[in-house]
């Protein structure tokens, strides 16, 4: 009996350590957009403070958001679940017109993608890019 619960006190012990181990490395960094510029159909960014909608299709311009996107290595910070409000959403479209990825992007250094919030304080998200887009658009 002894030895019985001591073998399931070793499954059960070993299941959480793997399970913990395993969501460990999901703070490990990485890239959270990897895409050829050229595969990118559009990007639809709405801006959450002025409550606008801008849609990216020029070549250049979607290259330079995507290529600086594809440049970032983000590290999973805490989780973002019940924050509210956001400076741009982003929707990138692939070359076929599927949603190919959706983040928020909050600042220079930080975005929100599925449930927390991501981190590169070493490298600069295109953020005062996008936001002279939206101003260039009211011209």
């Amino acid at each position: 009996m002894i030895k019985r619960k001591k073998k399931i006190f070793l499954i059960i012990s070993t299941v959480f350590i793997l399970l913990g181990g395993i969501y460990a490395t999901t703070y490990i960094p990485k890239k959270i957009i990897s895409i050829e510029p050229s595969k990118v159909s559009k990007i639809e960014i709405f801006d959450g403070n002025r409550g606008e909608p801008l849609t990216v299709i020029d070549t250049k311009q979607k290259e330079h958001i995507i290529s600086n996107l594809n440049n970032i290595t983000f590290k999973k910070e805490k989780l973002s679940i019940g924050y509210l409000g956001y400076k741009f959403r982003v929707t990138i479209y692939n070359d076929k017109g599927k949603v190919y990825k959706e983040l928020i992007i909050n600042n220079t250094e930080k975005i929100r993608y599925k449930g927390f919030f991501y981190t590169d304080k070493s490298k600069s998200i295109a953020f005062d890019y996008i936001n002279n887009l939206f101003l260039t658009m009211k011209q």
